[in-house]
């Protein structure tokens, strides 16, 4: 079974593994008794504890650092998704699923961002991270969200993109394709569009929603062109999550691009539905003026 915390002297691989997880887990639990009540077994079996071990038991040592589970003369090391079952929410768990109800509840934990992003970034550093990017299927939600935070932090621009195609085809919610932001695309914007264009172009909805994403994201400041309007226009068909992306990107250029933007409120330049929903957008947006506002209302 892969293993994101390679062993080292006896003890670190512990001291490594629960440290971050604990320093996660363990602030919420005091702040939410009623999760620790529900989860209990589970965060005392990761944390090695025995049955009868409080959370704050002998077992756990609170350090200067934060808290992290040992049990004395054993190796616990805990994979990916070993972590994020034992950071799992299940009030959180029952929110999540009803904003992707196109994927199996049983594929949902809970596990809540701040978390998972703690556990990229440890299996980003631990030497494995090669290992974690090829170990697909993975078996959750949550696990294919770290896969895309340990994407994210990949500095050389040819490995993330080469990783990020990789795994497009993977992905198969919303969540997935929008909260993971490569950092190496903002210095390679030049290098990034012609990516971004296939990305749009393709007929599997959920690269085709990060690509406008993408666009979005880097594209409606100092390096916007008109032709970036043209492109997000350019998808078809009636999947919800894809013309939702579509109505964003738009909203967003209204916005930020009111004048080039505004031709495509006009009919017949843009999907209808399409249209009236980044009219909406718009209108409720904070970022655009009120009298554009208005001047959008009219067009509805």
């Amino acid at each position: 079974m892969y293993n994101p915390f390679p062993l080292y002297r006896a003890g670190e691989a512990e001291e490594r593994s629960f440290h971050f997880l604990w320093a996660e887990t363990v602030p919420l639990l005091e702040k939410r008794p009623a999760l620790w009540h529900n989860n209990k077994k589970a965060f005392r079996a990761h944390a090695g504890a025995g049955p009868k071990a409080g959370v704050r038991g002998r077992n756990l040592k609170i350090g200067a650092r934060g808290m992290c589970g040992r049990r004395r003369g054993v190796r616990t090391n805990m994979n990916v998704y070993e972590q994020l079952y034992a950071a799992r929410d299940d009030a959180n768990r029952e929110f999540v699923a009803k904003l992707v109800p196109n994927i199996p509840k049983e594929s949902i934990l809970g596990v809540r961002t701040p978390a998972m992003r703690a556990i990229a970034k440890e299996v980003f550093r631990s030497g494995e991270k090669d290992a974690f990017l090829a170990s697909l299927p993975h078996r959750c939600l949550e696990e294919n969200l770290v896969h895309f935070f340990v994407i994210a932090e990949i500095r050389d621009f040819a490995e993330c993109v080469a990783a990020v195609e990789a795994f497009l085809p993977r992905v198969d919610c919303w969540p997935v394709s929008d909260q993971a932001t490569p950092k190496s695309f903002r210095k390679n914007r030049e290098r990034l569009l012609p990516y971004i264009r296939k990305w749009i172009a393709a007929p599997h909805v959920y690269t085709a929603r990060f690509g406008l994403r993408m666009l979005m994201n880097e594209f409606l400041s100092e390096d916007f062109s008109e032709e970036h309007l043209a492109l997000a226009a350019s998808p078809e068909g009636e999947d919800y999550y894809l013309k939702m992306m579509q109505a964003w990107y738009f909203a967003t250029a209204l916005a930020k691009q009111y004048d080039a933007t505004l031709p495509y409120m006009e009919k017949g330049k843009l999907d209808e539905w399409v249209r009236r929903k980044a009219i909406q957008k718009a209108v409720e947006s904070f970022r655009v003026t009120e009298e554009h506002k208005a001047y959008l209302k009219s067009l509805r």
